[in-house]
């Protein structure tokens, strides 16, 4: 697992933020899309996002019966 936060490459990022402004334009506004903005415009968003990401994976046990 990675353990250093490498961030997109800002062509993937601008493709991304391009298609969200695309939706927008088309349907309106929702959350969903203006999450994806956020994490589009902001480097510091995109890393806490993904410190939580790496936090959630740490915090799963997989010895533990959940009783699913």
């Amino acid at each position: 697992m990675n353990k250093q936060f490498k961030d997109y490459p800002a062509s993937e990022i601008k493709a991304k933020l391009q298609q969200c402004l695309d939706y927008e334009a088309k349907y309106g506004a929702i959350p969903q899309v203006t999450a994806v903005k956020k994490w589009c415009n902001s480097y510091e968003y995109r890393k806490r996002e993904w410190e939580w990401r790496q936090n959630v994976a740490k915090s799963i046990n997989f010895n533990t019966n959940y009783g699913i």
